[in-house]
């Protein structure tokens, strides 16, 4: 493990708040300009999900030693702030061997979550990391957010080899039933505009919550025990034993789902391995 000083080092490099495709910026905590050649490979039909949990007192080293223990092909995370996101990035590549390209999404800027200066607060939200590169990203806020903004991250990149377009999102908290309800409804109209995609998330609600009906109708759970109403198979995700993370899948077929345990989040790591030779991908409108 790096020592504090060097984290503190790599605390101070950050970029600005915008929605971002490819690797962190020149000058990082390891002098990377763009992602290099990987030393281990990653799995490449497994797909992860990951509320890293802010604000916690967590180190990136240790955040970027649970995500390489697994080595997903693409793995979205939740409460991220974009200076975190950098240097997990850096670690993955420099500490284990594994490069990530990185799609930023966050949906507010936030001095008390993310440090930085009051005038120029770091990026909170959602992030993709990839081994294969991304395109067409489209960041989308939700129209109420609830007790804070939330939204999605959408890109579309490669798993098991095709084309998948891939969502990651943050749903209002628990309590805020009729949030969920509305951002379920704009996530669910762009997840169907494609053939084959994968939604990837915490939606801070068990599986036969009324208002994932939407996402139920479009997509199944990577775990193949997991199906509303029967809520009893479904794996728990969180500290507090209730399945609020979640891999969707639509027009791929899940092979294995994992939840790991985790010192450093409130919430495990979720994967699922998934073939995606099934219906080809596409789509009929882009998201906007």
């Amino acid at each position: 493990m790096l020592g504090r000083g060097t984290r503190l080092l790599a605390g101070g490099l950050g970029v600005a708040c915008v929605v971002l495709i490819g690797p962190s910026a020149p000058g990082g905590p390891f002098g990377a300009s763009a992602p290099g050649k990987a030393v281990r490979d990653v799995v490449p039909d497994r797909v992860m999900t990951w509320n890293i949990c802010n604000p916690c007192d967590t180190s990136d080293v240790d955040r970027a030693a649970e995500i390489a223990r697994y080595a997903p092909q693409v793995i979205g995370v939740q409460e991220a702030c974009v200076r975190d996101v950098e240097r997990i990035r850096d670690y993955l590549e420099h500490l284990h061997g594994l490069v990530y390209h990185v799609a930023y999404g966050p949906v507010l800027r936030s001095w008390n979550r993310c440090g930085g200066v009051p005038w120029k607060p770091g990026g909170f939200g959602q992030a993709i990391l990839s081994a294969a590169p991304m395109t067409d990203p489209v960041k989308k806020l939700y129209p109420e957010g609830g007790s804070e903004e939330r939204g999605y991250l959408a890109v579309t990149t490669t798993v098991d080899g095709r084309p998948v377009r891939v969502f990651n999102t943050h749903l209002a908290q628990r309590s805020q039933e009729a949030f969920r309800e509305g951002q379920v409804e704009v996530l669910a109209k762009a997840v169907a505009r494609y053939d084959r995609a994968i939604v990837i998330g915490d939606l801070n609600a068990v599986p036969d919550a009324p208002e994932l009906a939407p996402l139920w109708a479009l997509a199944t759970d990577a775990d193949p025990g997991c199906r509303p109403p029967a809520t009893g198979d479904c794996e728990v995700t969180t500290d507090w034993r209730l399945k609020f993370d979640y891999v969707f899948l639509r027009g791929v077929a899940p092979l294995e789902q994992g939840v790991h345990r985790t010192p450093v989040s409130d919430h495990d790591l979720v994967h699922a391995d998934v073939d995606t030779a099934g219906a080809a991908a596409g789509d009929t409108r882009p998201e906007g």
